[in-house]
């Protein structure tokens, strides 16, 4: 009995001593959180939100505020978007490699992709940039221009174009020739069959056309020096009133005149030839453009960009409150 009563004797004391230590642990652990500086306390909570909203903003969704009118109507000024961006696989830091996806930008999505014509201030900077952008959602830009308007880094435009397809203008509407087609087909006669639920606007009168042609080769008569018939002159003071002008109208018209007058120079030709043949897109790559193609500066002007640079697509809008609804 003796050598028994040692050993629950032993248990005991073990017991007793290890809830006594966890108590006190527990008691110190109080009294550090009551002495605690409630700052320290804010900043903790804080950090902590902030990680959350980063690592949501940089892997799932980012929000994002739309700077100008080049998607209306699907996407007004300043609307404020949330864009999904584990779909195409995110980055795994802003700006530096993506993580892989099984799925790719498909026709007609409404894609975000960097600017093409962004000129970058560094790496550190544009990952303080894009992470102060996320953890405000979208409120504070610190990537601002000479004047102190934000610079625009990303863009927004809906998938136009695939590998393989081929686009040309006329007067500002767009005709496709699908990979392996033969056949041009009209850009909203193919939206329509499709009963695709976007619109395309254009802010520029057809009736306008002929003053914006002539204004095209009235700039040919001058590259060529020649004095400038009065009826040109007169059409293209006219065009100059236009606040929504085709500039590839006008670019093709001042092209075909200095092809005609000197036929012997092949970078005519040349240039004169995107606009009769229209643009290729090459596999891995897509042709973006604007919902709004008199105002929209896109892919027919920097051309088709890299499926692997495109960020995210939109998903919802979220603010104003009137307009919440998925992006379409």
């Amino acid at each position: 009995m003796t050598e028994e009563t040692d050993f629950f004797d032993r248990i005991q004391g073990l017991t007793e001593v290890y809830l006594t230590r966890r108590q006190r642990i527990r008691q110190v652990r109080k009294e550090k959180q009551r002495a605690k500086n409630p700052i320290l306390d804010w900043v903790e909570a804080f950090l902590w939100a902030a990680g959350v909203v980063l690592l949501i903003n940089q892997y799932l969704f980012q929000a994002y505020q739309i700077p100008s009118g080049s998607m209306i109507d699907t996407l007004l000024i300043k609307d404020r978007i949330f864009v999904n961006k584990i779909i195409y696989g995110p980055e795994l830091l802003p700006g530096i490699a993506k993580l892989p996806s099984p799925f790719k930008p498909k026709r007609n999505d409404v894609i975000i992709f960097e600017n093409p014509s962004y000129i970058s201030r560094g790496p550190v900077f544009d990952i303080a940039q894009r992470i102060i952008y996320m953890l405000t959602l979208s409120l504070v830009d610190i990537d601002r221009d000479e004047s102190g308007e934000p610079k625009v880094h990303f863009l927004i435009k809906r998938a136009a174009g695939m590998g393989g397809d081929r686009f040309v203008t006329e007067r500002g509407d767009l005709r496709i020739r699908f990979a392996g087609e033969e056949r041009w087909v009209d850009e909203r006669e193919y939206i329509a069959r499709r009963g695709m639920e976007h619109n395309l606007s254009r802010l520029m009168d057809r009736d306008d056309y002929p003053s914006l042609l002539a204004a095209g080769k009235a700039a040919a008569y001058l590259d060529l020096n020649l004095a400038l018939p009065d009826e040109l002159a007169a059409a293209a003071e006219r065009a100059n009133t236009l606040r929504y002008p085709d500039y590839l109208a006008h670019e093709r018209a001042r092209l075909e005149l200095l092809r005609s007058a000197r036929p012997q120079e092949n970078r005519y030709r040349i240039l004169l030839a995107r606009h009769t043949q229209g643009w290729y897109v090459p596999e891995g790559r897509i042709l973006p453009l604007g919902d709004n193609r008199d105002n929209s500066r896109d892919g027919r002007y920097f051309g088709p960009v890299r499926a692997a640079k495109i960020l995210g697509k939109g998903a919802l809008i979220y603010w104003p409150l009137k307009r919440i609804g998925p992006i379409r």
